[in-house]
């Protein structure tokens, strides 16, 4: 079938009927307890939390608020809204109350699901404003036989279009309020499609999933296309850095992604000694240095593979497929992806940064829009025909060989006496130096050189703090002059969204 015939349900119903008796999930809590699911095992409980749904109220159209950490749970609510017709709203499991104030005005949720031990927080913010209030475990207790989800008889489905809502996921708010990313069916299987093909995945493949499951990584890259490939899933309750390779390996994992913070304190806090993974292959994000490349490539038993993609883009517009894979390349388009590099309404030569704009069919291979938002919208898009053209904020530079290379958020790039400089490769260069464990690299206005870069620098754990001086002297090694930060301070942490992305507008100057 074409992407404009399927739904999700279409693509997971396939993958039951070829894969049933093949793994689909296996779920490990931190407790390190295990619990496995084949395809058709879990079809069972799908249809069953649809029942439940059904019965609480949720018909085609509604929204369901899924306030989940990672959980077997949220993979049935997922699968289940979409046998229904419905639409799910995930969203940060730690949501303030005033979050959760905001996203419920926002969405009118028929039904929100929401962990037990976090119900009091909840509360204060949503007040009497849902109709329905499932509490679980965020076990695998959650899908057992006399669970609350499980209460309802097995449902059929309801059926929908593939240009049907499937769901509405909230960007993580810096200085305005979240946007609410509109996606359809086709988009989770025009994903689905596109990541299992640049991933190389086939049926006896299985995911690590230790990202947050209400993130676009974990349901684009990892949980889609295993679907679709009649792949499992690994997926863990929580991230842990330390335990993230002896875990992997007691999963016997083959494929990952990460983002590159996570790798870092991966490096540093695996046990010594760990012996390496013999992974096929990892995905990765944002940028690392060329040292912490190659270690976690060791480790892992692959060079990790850096990708670009959006929460918007819906699959990913760049990937290095080089060999081998480098530490600074986001590769070119992978197929069917249309790429321009802008500055100032025009085409960007090569060695010059230019906003990252991506073609395609809105709803399809692009997410649908922005949530009762035209007028962002309007700014977002430029019409090409029956396509669009998205502005992703994003810049990149494109090299004599076509790859482009990641240079940041266009508010990212700053001028140091006239000279172009990155904070996010700056924070990746900076990262490498020794005793450091992550740095944050900020703008701060000067009178001479216009504006100059400032670092904010955790240090490793267990190890003695570097000084300013031994970090400058490391800089005037590794970093062009303009690149080199003005000022080292020693903070005890970053803050950052809960996908691991540095807020810098939070970091004190």
């Amino acid at each position: 079938m074409s992407a404009t015939s399927d739904t999700f349900d279409d693509l997971w119903r396939r993958a039951v009927d070829e894969h049933g008796d093949a793994p689909f999930l296996l779920f490990r809590a931190d407790s390190g307890e295990t619990t496995r699911w084949t395809y058709a095992e879990f079809d069972d409980v799908v249809s069953r939390v649809a029942g439940a749904l059904a019965e609480s109220g949720v018909r085609p159209g509604a929204a369901v608020h899924l306030v989940l950490r990672n959980s077997p749970a949220f993979v049935a609510l997922w699968l289940a809204v979409a046998r229904l017709g419905a639409w799910m709203v995930p969203v940060d499991p730690a949501s303030a109350a005033r979050d959760i104030r905001s996203q419920v005005r926002r969405v009118r949720p028929a039904v929100s699901v929401v962990a037990a031990a976090r119900l009091a927080a909840f509360r204060e913010g949503a007040g009497d404003a849902v109709p329905v209030v499932v509490e679980l475990a965020e076990d695998a207790s959650d899908l057992r036989p006399g669970a609350p989800l499980l209460q309802g008889a097995p449902v059929a489905g309801a059926g929908t279009a593939p240009e049907g809502r499937l769901a509405v996921m909230f960007t993580s708010g810096t200085t305005s309020e979240p946007k609410g990313v509109e996606l359809t069916h086709a988009n989770y299987v025009s994903v689905a499609r596109a990541m299992a093909a640049a991933a190389g995945l086939e049926a006896g493949h299985r995911w690590f999933v230790t990202l947050p499951l209400f993130h676009a990584n974990a349901q684009y890259y990892c949980f889609a296309p295993a679907i679709l490939a009649g792949a499992s899933v690994a997926l863990t309750a929580s991230f842990s850095a330390s335990g993230w390779v002896p875990i992997a390996r007691e999963l016997d994992v083959t494929h990952a992604s990460l983002f590159a913070a996570p790798i870092r304190m991966i490096l540093a806090r695996c046990p010594e000694g760990e012996p390496p993974l013999a992974l096929d292959h990892v995905w990765f994000a944002q940028s690392l240095g060329a040292e912490h490349h190659k270690a976690f490539g060791d480790l892992a038993g692959t060079l990790p593979r850096q990708l670009y993609g959006m929460t918007e883009t819906v699959a990913i517009v760049t990937a290095d497929t080089q060999e081998p894979p480098v530490h600074d390349v986001i590769g070119p388009p992978i197929p069917a992806r249309d790429v321009r590099l802008v500055v100032d309404g025009r085409d960007a030569v090569d060695g010059v940064p230019g906003e990252i704009w991506v073609r395609g069919v809105r709803g399809r291979d692009l997410f649908a829009g922005y949530l009762d938002a035209p007028e962002i919208n309007a700014r977002a898009f430029t019409p090409d025909g029956d396509r669009s053209w998205f502005h992703t904020g994003d810049l990149a530079v494109r090299g004599d060989d076509g790859a482009l290379r990641f240079v940041g958020r266009v508010d990212d790039v700053i001028k140091v006496s006239g000279e172009n400089v990155s904070l996010t490769e700056v924070e990746a260069a900076a990262a490498q130096a020794p005793g450091v464990l992550e740095v944050a690299v900020v703008s701060r206005p000067d009178p001479v050189r216009d504006h100059v870069p400032v670092a904010y620098v955790v240090p490793k754990d267990g190890a003695a703090p570097p000084t300013t001086a031994e970090l400058e002297e490391w800089a005037a090694l590794h970093l062009a002059p303009a690149a080199r930060p003005r000022a080292w301070r020693l903070i005890d942490e970053l803050p950052r969204t809960s996908v691991g992305k540095v807020r810098r507008f939070r970091i004190a100057q």
